[in-house]
């Protein structure tokens, strides 16, 4: 199977990078880039190099600025650069500027191409490339082929295709796994088609009927049909550049920065969570909050930067930080940018995306552990450690949560959370496959906590079937979904027990004792009292109890189903409904005025009665009358 492979061209304005694209490939990109101009071509700076029995993706970049924007775009799709120097010039600022740019975008392979060989004698190239060995040294360059050239007289040529074969052959296998990732870096339409977008596919494949979002504008469409260098194909995958066309999405409808995305898989974000550095030549440190411009993906948007540690971030530092940005984007994790100073324009740094999604971070204490987290994801060698400092930081998370935040293989992912749970990492509670996934110290946090809250319920109230869900969720801390969630699996286990919505010890049993008996001297001035009911006050007096036992009697009644409280503060007896059904069911008309003279009672009692028939549906109430609907049950 053959396996995409992208070289990026890199170098100082009129050092012959077009001239020797043109000489490798046939291609003259800077044609290219006014043809795309025009909308008849997909191919913006992008050509064929054919080695061996390879097919290279050639990406020239042409201009300074243009190699910041397209450079960025293009990064996910670089595997190497070929870094050109004319040898009449020899290396120039830009030069350098590319190098570091480069390295901030995780370049890491290439080759050193020498131009214009003919134009110099055979000292001043020897010269030439010695000074080329010296600036290289120690960067990722350091050791990488030097290839003499001249395009206009033809040498060199198959040296630099036999360099770039050994660059292609040597170069780790990509992964067509994951959701897509695609930063659109032109958009036209096609008559007859409509929509047609392309870019170089960061992450992830792309087939023909695959469904796509584009972000951040949420728009999607089915994908009609896949080109890879103009040629029809039916799947497109990662460091593949690529043109979709893609029908229902206007032209009007894109902007410069949206990327196409597999449906679901990615969300817009206005604050990421990354790992920054200033480049060794920025003449002064970034600051906290200081405005900058960045480049991700295709998109150039203005933002703040917040600092997790210290003030400033001087030349040659690296460190975790916050980009509050000042319009969404679409991002993903070690996803590469490159940060810019707006005025003067120049570029100071850059870094990887370690989270996409961020929450604000106020508090001295939020900002270092967010510092701690962003530490942890960018030292961690595999995803389960990925996972393991994510729970440490949030405790809780969903696994489509785990999956957006941290861009994992959504093939693979099941498989990672499980093993976790094998090495006692974490636990998955709720569903079968797993609701939320609870990292296993916070775990045992909680089940000591609730073993402490369940044997405080108790003993504080033994007429209590269990504790209320909603007191449950204040003891506990925890949002009442992952509350439920997790209990789930503690009854599964036999650790609690839930009935009714009351969460309770297995081994509690309700202590009645004297209660009961004073519960049962209530039904006893129920049914005395009868239809004039008694109010709250009547019957603690009645029972002649204090205040803490009291509401241990009423609370215990309510829940036998003995009566219930109305508005007044009334209590009426469950008893009563059946009787009082009788004697509604022989009235001619049921009002208000006609029960109080069939009961021989004050409006202060009839009323509350009736709203409660009302309210359990044994009545309806129809103007100033009433209907019985149905009989009771008991």
């Amino acid at each position: 199977m053959e396996y995409p492979f992208v070289l990026g061209t890199a170098g100082h304005i009129d050092h012959g990078k077009t001239t020797l694209v043109k000489a490798l490939t046939g291609v003259d990109c800077d044609r290219l880039v006014e043809e795309k101009r025009r909308g008849i071509t997909i191919e913006l700076g992008f050509a064929p190099l054919t080695v061996g029995d390879r097919v290279v993706s050639v990406v020239d970049v042409p201009g300074h600025e243009r190699f910041i924007r397209q450079m960025v775009a293009g990064a996910a799709g670089v595997d190497a650069v070929m870094m050109v120097i004319a040898a009449d010039e020899g290396v120039m600022p830009q030069t350098k500027e590319h190098l570091e740019i480069l390295e901030l975008l995780g370049v890491r392979r290439g080759v050193l191409v020498i131009t214009k060989v003919d134009l110099v004698d055979p000292e001043m190239l020897a010269l030439a490339e010695e000074e080329i060995r010296e600036v290289f040294r120690g960067t990722f360059l350091e050791g990488a082929p030097i290839i003499r050239t001249s395009a206009a007289a033809g040498v060199g040529l198959e040296d630099l295709k036999s360099a770039i074969l050994r660059l292609v052959e040597s170069s780790p296998v990509r992964s067509r796994e994951g959701d897509l990732f695609l930063p659109i870096d032109r958009a036209f339409s096609v008559p007859g088609f409509g929509t047609v977008v392309t870019g170089t596919i960061y992450n992830g494949s792309i087939q023909e009927g695959d469904e796509v979002t584009v972000v951040p504008s949420g728009l999607s469409s089915k994908v009609r049909s896949v080109q890879v260098h103009g040629v029809r194909v039916r799947e497109a995958v990662a460091g593949q550049r690529s043109a979709l066309n893609i029908p229902g999405v206007g032209l009007d409808q894109l902007r410069r920065g949206d990327v196409l995305t597999s449906r679901g898989s990615c969300q817009p974000t206005s604050r990421l969570g990354v790992w920054l550095k200033v480049l060794g030549s920025a003449v002064e440190p970034v600051r906290h909050w200081q405005r900058l411009r960045l480049h991700l993906g295709t998109a150039e948007v203005m933002a703040r930067v917040v600092l997790l540690d210290g003030a400033s971030l001087e030349p040659s530092c690296e460190g975790p930080a916050l980009l509050v940005l000042e319009e969404p984007v679409a991002a993903m994790g070690s996803q590469r940018f490159i940060v810019r100073f707006y005025s003067p324009l120049r570029t100071i740094g850059g870094g990887e995306v370690i989270l996409p999604y961020v929450e604000g971070v106020r508090s001295k204490s939020r900002r270092e552990a967010m510092g701690r987290l962003l530490t942890g994801l960018k030292n961690a060698k595999s995803p389960v450690e990925k996972i393991q400092r994510y729970l440490e930081h949030l405790h809780v998370a969903s696994p489509s949560e785990i999956r957006l935040s941290l861009s994992l293989n959504p093939s693979s992912l099941m498989e990672v959370l499980q093993e976790g749970v094998n090495k006692g990492l974490w636990i998955s509670v709720g569903s079968s496959n797993g609701e939320y996934v609870l990292e296993a110290h916070r775990d045992d946090q909680l089940s000591h906590l609730l073993m402490e809250t369940m044997e405080r319920f108790h003993t504080d109230n033994p007429l209590e079937k269990g504790m209320p869900i909603d007191g449950l969720v204040r003891a506990m801390g925890l949002d009442q979904k992952i509350l439920k969630a997790w209990l789930g699996s503690k009854c599964e286990k036999g650790v609690v027990t839930l009935e009714d919505g009351r969460v309770s010890h297995p081994s509690f049993v309700r202590d009645t004792g004297a209660v009961s008996k004073a519960l049962e001297r209530l039904k006893d001035f129920l049914d005395e009292r009868g239809f004039m009911l008694p109010d709250l006050e009547e019957i603690k007096k009645q029972l002649g109890v204090d205040d803490d036992s009291f509401k241990k009697i009423i609370s215990l009644a309510k829940e036998e189903g003995v009566g219930v409280i109305l508005p007044g503060g009334l209590f009426f007896s469950s008893r009563l409904i059946r009787s009082l059904w009788e004697i509604l069911s022989q009235m001619e008309e049921i009002t208000v005025a006609s029960v109080r003279d069939r009961l021989g009672l004050s409006r202060k009692y009839v009323m509350p009665m009736l709203e409660h028939m009302d309210s359990i549906g044994i009545t309806r109430r129809v103007k100033d009358k009433r209907v019985l609907l149905k009989r009771p049950t008991a």
